[in-house]
């Protein structure tokens, strides 16, 4: 337990402090919400959740609200250890004792890694209901603020996603002011960063230590693994989910199957079961490793029995594995850009087995189709990644026909569909532009 005057120490010592100098990223996250909930903020580890909550700290304070309506806590913290939702409330009273005239004002409550705190969700639920609080809640787990969330807090908050930097963050971490028009030798510098973002990835560690780039990303996956994966999930055959993990990342962007890999780990020797398989898998979807994504069909049970074409969190993870291919790693990185944009994604597959990379979905129907292709110079490529647009378009009943390519732009007309081919580095950048064009 916490006692009072440990509460006292830390919130005395988190007020005499300045808040962290850092890079400032595009967030969707509101400085709070109308009715009473809690906003939840979820990602992978060392993806910048806590530096998010320390941004949304820093524009409270430009927003003229005192520090002293502000608290934050981190329950990585080893003092914290073994927290439970009374050290909470002993928290809350301490710092109404410090500040007793915040009993009257709204007060901004921010607690980072809250999974770690033992009935937690008593304690959030009780300040949003009687409290004039708002409460930041973060986690690790995907499945702290998915199944679990919606079970504990009974639909008493708001979700947002942090990932690993996005390219507009990237370019804001390179010092890179994104703008609507840009000259050619801006684009240049644009587009020449945009190669090492595409093979670094967007960690921001990695971003800022590029030096040390291996080590971090090593030191990620070994974070992933141990802390988030083993440790939480209880899983014991590690020699079996390392062998899982190997099989994924060099599965990525194609299906995946439990199946042919247990029949595989059995040739070898090594002991596995399906259940623990399936178990492995759901854990690393749940720890943001990796993202299972499924073939669309108007058929429910049709879609929930396809194999799962598997992506990564982070392109560095890719090429640390050495997969350097220009066409996967653009691949995987539009499907993280689509995650990052809170898009409803599936892939599809044809009647006469030709893929479309991504279905967007709105309300359950086609709203756009997008191939990933890094070139389209070969004729057979062309032709390949078209025909799939072409089938997906008519069989889905949508004219919404993208692709995305390193260098390719305009429309074309084919069959009497309209294709839209646009560069990688203004569809990364599109949102930031609003309703701009940028040349």
């Amino acid at each position: 337990m916490v006692g009072k005057e440990k509460w006292i120490e830390l919130i005395k010592d988190f007020h005499e402090k300045p808040v962290p100098v850092l890079i400032e990223r595009e967030l969707s996250i509101p400085l709070e919400v109308p009715l009473k909930r809690a906003i939840s903020i979820i990602g992978p580890r060392r993806a910048g959740k806590t530096y998010t909550m320390y941004q949304l700290i820093s524009l409270l304070l430009k927003n003229k609200i005192p520090f002293e309506r502000v608290l934050y806590a981190n329950f990585e913290r080893t003092d914290l250890n073994g927290c439970n939702a009374a050290d909470l409330d002993y928290m809350l009273e301490s710092f109404y004792e410090i500040y007793p005239e915040n009993k009257k004002n709204k007060v901004w409550l921010f607690l980072d890694e809250i999974q770690n705190v033992e009935k937690w969700e008593k304690f959030v639920r009780t300040v949003i209901d009687y409290e004039n609080v708002q409460v930041f809640i973060s986690g690790s787990s995907s499945k702290l603020l998915s199944r679990e969330i919606a079970t504990s807090l009974r639909g008493r908050t708001i979700t947002y996603s942090v990932f690993p930097f996005s390219f507009v963050d990237y370019l804001a971490a390179e010092k890179i002011k994104v703008k609507k028009y840009f000259s050619s030798s801006e684009k240049s510098v644009v587009i020449n960063k945009l190669m090492d973002y595409l093979q670094d990835g967007g960690y921001p560690e990695v971003i800022l230590y590029k030096k040390e780039k291996d080590k971090l990303l090593q030191d990620i996956i070994e974070t992933t693994v141990y802390r988030d994966v083993i440790e939480r999930y209880k899983i014991r055959n590690i020699k079996l989910l390392k062998l899982l993990m190997k099989s994924l990342v060099s599965s990525s962007q194609k299906e995946f199957s439990v199946n042919k890999f247990y029949n595989f780990v059995k040739s070898t020797g090594v002991k596995a079961s399906k259940n623990a398989l399936y178990n492995y898998v759901n854990a690393l979807n749940d720890v943001f490793f990796i993202f299972s994504l499924r073939k669309f069909s108007y058929s429910y049970k049709e879609a929930e029995q396809s194999l799962p074409k598997i992506y990564l969190i982070d392109n560095g993870l890719l090429t640390l594995n050495g997969i350097n291919g220009q066409g996967r790693l653009m691949e995987n990185l539009v499907f993280i850009e689509l995650m990052r944009r809170n898009k409803d994604v599936h892939y599809f597959r044809s009647v006469d087995n030709k893929e479309t990379d991504f279905v967007v979905l709105e309300k359950n129907k086609a709203k756009q189709l997008i191939q990933v292709s890094f070139s389209l110079d070969d004729f057979n490529t062309k032709e390949r990644e078209i025909k799939g647009l072409l089938k997906a378009g008519k069989e889905l009943n949508c004219s919404n026909l993208l692709v995305i390519t390193w260098g390719k732009e305009g429309e074309e007309k084919i069959k009497g569909k309209k294709i839209k081919y646009v560069v990688l580095w203004k569809w990364l950048l599109e949102n930031h532009s609003k309703n701009s064009e940028i040349a």
